[in-house]
């Protein structure tokens, strides 16, 4: 066997560690880092935000600050170490010149920035290893992958539904179909998140904050509106409340929106000047470069459809309410047709089903293959 229980044991606690920067470590990939030596663990670490120490330059600080020998230990790492100087030195260096024996990371690092760091301490004479606990790795840190993988953010749509897959009533009111709980759950996930994405139906229909409130968290994310014709008024939320917005159009940044909110604008090419695929994975691109790992979208159907149908959607968060309202209420997508009938393979597939209340948390993935 490849791999002993205690070697997994102590990854996962590297895991456990990395997970406590969930909301703080942006625009990095979240780490941990557990330091070894004859079974006894002398140091841990996680890196908690951009600009301080990496997790494992934290976890040899706590080891030297104890008086331990590390030379020789073994280093659990849930991501190769970095092998360049960024806000910060290589990890590969400070680990070479403490002297440790095995690093056992749980992924490869992957931005070509920083990766190759196994070969780096591989030259150094250091016993090098990756894939412990790699699927828990990859979920961890999706984002960042996805960011360094494929030029876009992971894209999770989080959506509100009824029994029958409603979103709202024929009105546009949709406040609220999820009881308190499930509401007070999906600030969780709009916490992790670097940005959160509506459009302006939503915007002048419910007039949402989209800020986390719910749950503690040292940050807001950067709160985006997709608004071809620059209609947000200034007297909306977003506009007033003096947090962080970005609001995307096809056309010049109107004079009367306040000078704090951001502004970019991107062509509305699709049919009747509507946002087309090549729009939505220009607009990825963009926030990628922006370094924005997870986008988390709180929309209604016509831009979760738009979504679906450039397939960007990466994951979809739904709260499943059991009420019914019938067949005059919004969908969950505006989409045209179903991609492959009912011949085809399902879209997505379901990775989690938890009762949050009264209410039923749903998690479902889209079916492809792409890191």
């Amino acid at each position: 066997m490849r791999w002993s229980e205690t070697d997994i044991h102590h990854m996962q606690r590297a895991l456990t560690l990395a997970a406590r920067g969930l909301t703080t470590t942006t625009p990095n990939p979240r780490v941990g880092c557990v330091i070894v030596k004859d079974g006894k663990v002398l140091g841990e670490g996680w890196h908690r935000k951009a600009g301080e120490a990496h997790a494992e330059t934290a976890a040899l600080a706590e080891a030297c600050a104890q008086g331990h020998d590390i030379r020789g230990a073994t280093m659990f790492v849930s991501l190769e170490p970095c092998n360049h100087h960024g806000r910060t030195p290589p990890c590969t260096g400070a680990i070479i010149a403490a002297g440790i024996g095995k690093v056992i990371a749980a992924c490869a690092d992957p931005n070509p920035e920083a990766a190759r760091g196994g070969e780096k301490l591989q030259a150094a004479g250091i016993i090098f290893d990756s894939g412990l606990l790699k699927e828990e790795a990859h979920e961890l840190n999706c984002g960042f992958i996805s960011r360094m993988q494929r030029g876009r953010p992971w894209v999770r749509s989080k959506i509100a539904a009824s029994l029958d897959g409603r979103t709202a009533l024929a009105d546009g009111r949709s406040q609220w179909i999820t009881q308190s709980a499930a509401r007070n759950d999906g600030h969780a996930f709009r916490a992790r998140a670097c940005a959160v994405l509506t459009g302006i139906g939503t915007v002048l229909t419910d007039d949402p904050s989209l800020t986390v409130r719910a749950v503690d968290t040292p940050r807001q994310p950067l709160r985006i509106v997709l608004d071809r014709m620059g209609k947000t008024p200034i007297t909306c939320k977003l506009m007033s409340d003096g947090g962080d917005t970005m609001i995307v159009t096809a056309s010049k940044r109107p004079a009367s929106w306040p000078s704090h909110i951001r502004h970019r604008q991107l062509p509305a090419t699709g049919a009747e000047g509507k946002y087309g695929n090549e729009d939505l994975r220009a607009l990825m691109a963009m926030l990628a470069e922006a370094e924005i790992n997870e986008l988390h979208v709180e929309a209604g159907a016509r831009l979760n459809g738009a979504l679906f149908e450039a397939g960007l959607i990466d994951e979809l968060l739904i709260y499943m309410s059991p009420r019914v309202l019938g067949q005059k209420a919004l969908p969950m997508f505006d989409v045209a047709a179903p991609w492959n009938g009912l011949n085809g393979d399902a879209h997505f597939s379901f990775t989690e089903m938890v009762r949050v209340g009264n209410d039923v948390r749903l998690r479902l993935r889209l079916r492809r293959k792409e890191y």
